[in-house]
C-alpha cells in the first residue's frame, strides 16, 4: 500500500480548546519594521532584492533521528558518499557546536517545536503509543508560522504526542504524514516484543491511519514516502509562505533503506541509509530550486541526537564523548547546516553555540511573526547565526538533562560546561546487525570542562577556574530550584 500517495482529507482537523494565544494583529508598519530589522541584522551583501524583499521566507528543517555528528561528509569522512549534504554544507553555514538540550527523541523534539526547556514543559526522554506529549498549552513552530499567514506541513515522525489533541493536525500544521512514535515501537522491537506488540505501529496521513500495521515490508519505503510529500507540498505552495518539517524515521533503528539504494553504499546497511537520507535531501534542495524558492528559503539540517552506539554497525559515529542518552557532547551536540541565499554566507564554518530551543524565536523574528503567548526559553540568535561581529549570545547558559534527571549547564558562548554528579550509561559491548549491545552504569562528580580546549570533556578543570564554576553552579541551582524542584 502506498500510504504516501493517499489522497488529502478535505475534512477539518480536529480542533482542541485553545489553551494559548498567538497574537496575530500586525499592521503593514510593524511587517515593514520587522522586515527591515531582518535585513539590517544581515551584514551580507545582495539579500534578497526587488520583489524577493517583499516576500517572507519559507523555511524547512529538516530533523534526522539518531543520526551521529560524523555521519556526513564534510564534518567527516565516512567511507560512503553524500554529495547532497556535502552541496548543502558548502551553499550555507556549518555550525559544530549545535546543541539540543536533551539527547532522547521526545524530549529534543519537544525542545525544537516548543523553543521550551524540557523542564518547563515536562516532556522527558521518550513517549510510547497514545501518549500525551506536549502540553496543547505550549505552542508549536507550526501555530506560530500559520498565524502570520504560513501554510504548513509534517512529514515523518512527530512523537510528541499521540491523543487527537496532540496530533500534528491539532498543533499548527495543515498537512502531514508518518508515524505518531518511533519506528522500533512496534511488534518486532529486538528486546520487549511482547510490550510493543500490544500496540500496532501505525502510518498516519493527514488525520487518518492508513496502514493499520506498518511491518517489514512498510518500513523500507518511510524516507520515500517523506521525501515524496515534502517534494510535492513544495510545489504545490510555491506561491505562498511555507514552513516543511521533515522529521525522519532513519537512522534509528530497526534500519531500512528502499530497493534503489540497499547495497549502494557498499559499507553494510547504515551506509546504504545514510545515502538514501542524502538523496532525500537532495530531491527536496532540488524542489525548491525547479520551483523558484531557493533564494527566499532557509533550509536547517540537524538531528534530534546523537547516535544510538549500542547497536554498533547499526549506528553512527560522533568523535564526542558518549552519546544518545546522555548529556555528554556525544549525545547533545548535533551536526548543522543552514542555508539561505545572500543572507548565511556560503562555505563557511561557525564555532558559536546555539540550541534547538533558539529556532522558533529566530524563525518568528525572520517571519516578522508574534511569539506565543505562553512562556518560552529560547532566543532570536540570527545575529549570532549569520555571524554578526560583536553578536553575543543572549543566554547566559543552556541546560542539560537525560530523563527526568537535570545535569548540568554550558555557557551561552559555549566556552564552559558544568556536570553536576550524576549517573549515566556507557557502552560495554556493541550489537551487531539491528541486535542491541550491553550497557554498564557510571558516575561522575562535579566536573567543569572546557569546551573551547578540551571538546572531549577529558579533563576536569573544576579547581583551575573556581569563579567560572560557581558562576554555572549558580546558574545550575536557579535552573534546578525553578524547574526540578520537585
Amino acid at each position: 500500500m502506498n500510504a504516501c500517495r493517499a489522497s488529502i482529507s478535505q475534512e477539518p482537523p480536529y480542533i482542541p480548546e485553545r489553551r494559548f494565544a498567538v497574537k496575530t494583529e500586525q499592521t503593514r508598519r510593524d511587517f515593514l519594521r520587522a522586515a527591515a530589522l531582518s535585513a539590517a541584522t544581515i551584514g551580507w551583501p545582495g539579500i534578497c532584492r526587488g520583489r524577493q524583499r517583499e516576500r517572507l521566507p519559507n523555511f524547512v528543517i529538516i530533523f534526522l533521528d539518531d543520526s551521529g555528528w560524523a555521519d556526513f561528509h564534510p564534518f567527516a569522512n565516512p567511507s560512503y558518499r553524500t554529495p547532497n549534504v556535502e552541496q548543502l554544507a558548502g551553499e550555507g553555514c556549518r555550525f559544530h557546536q549545535f546543541y539540543v538540550p536533551q539527547a532522547v527523541c521526545s524530549a529534543s523534539r519537544s525542545a525544537l517545536l516548543s523553543g521550551c526547556y524540557p523542564g518547563r514543559t515536562k516532556v522527558f526522554g521518550a513517549h510510547g503509543p497514545n501518549a500525551r506529549g506536549l502540553d496543547p498549552k505550549y505552542a508549536t513552530i507550526g501555530q506560530v508560522l500559520k498565524a502570520r499567514g504560513y501554510t504548513t506541513a509534517v512529514f515523518g515522525k512527530w512523537h510528541i504526542g499521540d491523543q487527537p489533541d496532540t496530533r500534528p493536525l491539532a498543533r499548527g500544521f495543515d498537512e502531514s504524514c508518518g508515524l505518531m512514535y518511533s519506528n522500533d515501537m512496534w511488534e518486532f522491537h529486538p528486546e520487549n516484543p511482547t510490550r510493543w506488540g500490544k500496540y500496532p505501529l501505525q502510518f498516519w496521513d493527514n488525520g487518518r491511519v492508513t496502514i493499520d500495521r506498518v511491518t517489514k515490508e512498510h518500513q523500507p519505503m518511510l524516507t520515500t514516502w517523506y521525501t515524496e510529500h515534502a517534494v510535492d507540498f513544495i510545489s504545490r505552495n510555491k506561491d505562498k509562505p511555507f514552513f516543511l518539517y521533515v522529521p525522519h524515521s532513519m537512522p534509528h533503528v530497526p534500519l531500512f533503506c528502499s530497493e534503489k539504494f540497499k547495497g549502494k553504499s557498499g559499507t553494510g546497511l547504515y551506509g546504504d541509509v545514510m545515502m538514501e537520507i542524502d538523496f532525500s535531501v537532495g530531491e527536496i534542495t532540488k524542489a525548491l530550486r525547479a520551483n523558484g524558492l531557493e533564494d527566499n528559503t532557509l533550509v536547517l539540517f540537524t538531528s534530534d541526537n546523537g547516535p544510538w552506539i549500542s547497536y554498533g554497525n547499526h549506528a553512527g559515529k560522533t568523535p564526542y564523548r558518549e552519546a544518545k542518552g546522555t548529556g555528554f557532547d556525544g549525545g547533545t551536540r548535533s551536526a548543522c547546516i543552514m542555508k539561505f541565499p545572500g543572507r548565511i554566507k556560503p562555505g563557511t564554518i561557525s564555532q558559536r553555540a546555539f540550541c534547538t530551543l533558539d529556532v522558533l524565536p529566530t524563525l518568528a523574528h525572520l517571519a516578522g511573526a508574534e511569539l506565543p503567548e505562553n512562556p518560552i526559553d529560547g532566543r532570536n540568535v540570527w545575529d549570532l547565526i549569520v555571524g554578526k561581529p560583536g553578536a553575543k549570545n543572549p543566554h547566559a547558559y543552556y541546560p542539560f538533562s537525560t530523563g527526568r534527571n537535570f545535569e548540568g549547564v554550558i555557557s551561552g558562548d559555549g566556552r564552559w560546561k558544568l556536570h553536576l554528579p550524576h549517573g549515566y550509561r556507557t557502552l560495554v559491548e556493541a550489537g551487531k546487525d539491528g541486535m542491541p549491545g550491553t550497557y554498564r552504569q557510571d558516575k561522575i562528580g562535579l566536573s567543569l570542562f572546557d569546551m573551547q580546549n578540551d571538546p572531549y570533556e577529558t579533563t576536569n578543570v573544576l579547581e583551575k577556574y573556581p569563579d567560572v564554576t560557581k558562576r554555572l553552579a549558580a546558574y545550575a541551582e536557579q535552573h534546578r530550584q525553578r524547574f526540578y524542584a520537585q
